[in-house]
């Protein structure tokens, strides 16, 4: 049994490492780091590393695709990418190592055809009529894709009886939403504008959650920035909150949450170990380049440092938009 990475937007992630970053004035970098990335990218990979088989899909520009070729191939990760004319887009990643402060900028990525769109549909039926109980469709939708898209294979996933994880934003995530993925991953900023009102305490923040699963949706976790993350299904209400970590890149600390949450479901965690676990992931992950985790021993300790409390009603303050915690995304 595998698990399945959609990825509709891969990219080179290109990190930029420059101490004091200042804008509007000339920076100096000390070092460069080119990685495959791309949400589901990034969970495949991370997932392959923790010891699962995984099946990675979605759109691949042809050219310049070493990077990607070489990760599937050193992590064994079953590249089912339909190729498309021209190159994978970049994402630029500026590392501050001093603040410990991360800033992107992503550009958009290629467009593929409506018949590379049928293409990726009879991909995601064909998968999901294999035994592959678990399919996580994650990132951002390329120019010139419907909003629509990953409301349309939630529902050819759903049909097949198998599991999905929903980790987007904006329009796309509005229609994931309406399909009812079995867990949703917003962090506060996209709850927001999926609400459209702020979100100020944790109260708020988990009677949004909990409207998503009045629809359907079986667990619900939300990155509350400072505050930790939200997790929620329909008996309880949880709060995670990671130790400090020495942070390398914060890059893909959010897709490392996936994977621990993905990971904790097949191996039939209750909430708190799957809060605890995820958290860790997330925590781990922003202690190395690239889409890796650290040694496992590592990885246990983080875990057993994670704080999980309930949920609190009184807690008024929440830093609207937030997606760190003091320098560590989730």
């Amino acid at each position: 049994m595998s698990i399945v990475t959609l990825t509709l937007n891969p990219a080179i992630d290109q990190t930029i490492f420059i101490n004091n970053f200042q804008l509007e004035t000339v920076n100096r970098a000390y070092d460069l780091k080119s990685h495959a990335g791309g949400k589901g990218v990034n969970v495949a990979s991370l997932l392959a590393a923790n010891g699962h088989k995984v099946v990675a899909t979605g759109f691949l520009g042809d050219q310049n695709t070493e990077l990607f070729d070489k990760l599937f191939a050193e992590k064994q990760i079953d590249d089912q990418f339909i190729r498309i004319p021209g190159q994978p887009r970049v994402g630029i990643k500026i590392s501050d190592q001093q603040t410990q402060r991360t800033t992107e900028i992503n550009l958009p990525g290629l467009t593929p055809t409506n018949e590379q769109l049928d293409a990726i549909r009879a991909t995601i039926k064909r998968l999901a009529a294999d035994d592959n109980q678990w399919f996580i469709l994650a990132g951002n939708v390329p120019p010139g894709i419907p909003s629509t898209i990953y409301g349309q294979l939630i529902e050819i996933i759903r049909a097949a009886g198998k599991q999905v994880v929903l980790d987007t934003s904006g329009e796309a995530l509005r229609y994931g939403l309406a399909a009812a993925p079995t867990i949703a991953k917003p962090n506060l900023a996209e709850l927001e504008q999926f609400v459209g009102y702020p979100l100020t305490s944790e109260q708020a923040a988990a009677k949004a959650g909990r409207e998503l699963l009045s629809h359907g949706i079986k667990l619900v976790v939300i990155s509350m920035g400072e505050h930790g993350a939200l997790f929620l299904d329909n008996a309880q209400s949880l709060v995670a909150i990671p130790p400090r970590v020495a942070v390398q890149s914060t890059v893909g600390a959010g897709d490392a949450m996936v994977s621990g949450l993905v990971a904790a479901q097949t191996q039939g965690l209750d909430l708190a170990a799957s809060a605890r676990l995820a958290t860790a992931f997330a925590a781990a992950k922003i202690t190395q380049l690239g889409s890796n985790l650290p040694a496992a021993e590592i990885v246990e300790q983080i875990r057993a440092d994670v704080v999980i409390r309930p949920c609190n009603a009184q807690l008024d303050v929440l830093q609207r938009g937030a997606n760190q915690l003091k320098g560590v995304p989730l």
